[in-house]
């Protein structure tokens, strides 16, 4: 084990404010997704960038188990879209949106129902959406850093970036 994430404050090219993670193995990547999971409440959006590999799915994981999901998390990438309807707090319905061929096809998705149920998105790929989704309650950017990983967090509610450990 090589110890919790290590927090820091940067700035950056975007209006919102950022903090910056740096984590050195899955394990703190599941570990971030679970604290991300207690911060954040329902209705939210969670954005997941990041290059192919980069953490986006781990990250889910570990989310999806703060939340309280005890089975397995498989990626959505073929399916789009991977209901977690049953958890006690809030639904969470994970998006990939890798295979989306345009972002019109978010309507045979059935997006306008994922946004009104109260629950929480995580979209992997928003990028492949962009202008057709909500802005996101917390932007997550994911890069590969020698064998570990660089968690950027950007929202527009500083107070939702308070929360987590500096």
């Amino acid at each position: 084990m090589v110890g919790p994430p290590r927090y820091t404050v940067a700035m950056s090219d975007s209006p919102h404010p950022e903090i910056t993670v740096l984590l050195a193995d899955e394990s703190q990547t599941i570990a971030l997704g679970q604290q991300v999971a207690t911060q954040v409440t329902a209705p939210a959006v969670l954005y997941l960038h990041g290059e192919l590999g980069a953490g986006k799915t781990t990250f889910s994981r570990g989310f999806l188990q703060g939340r309280g999901h005890t089975g397995s998390v498989k990626s959505p990438t073929y399916t789009l879209v991977e209901p977690y309807e049953s958890l006690a707090e809030a639904p969470v319905f994970h998006l990939d949106l890798y295979r989306l061929g345009e972002s019109g096809e978010l309507e045979y998705l059935g997006i306008e129902d994922y946004l009104t149920a109260n629950g929480i998105l995580l979209i992997e790929w928003p990028e492949r959406a962009e202008g057709r989704l909500p802005e996101a309650t917390l932007d997550i950017t994911l890069v590969t850093e020698g064998s570990g990983r660089v968690a950027h967090l950007r929202s527009p509610d500083p107070a939702l970036l308070h929360r987590f450990k500096v």
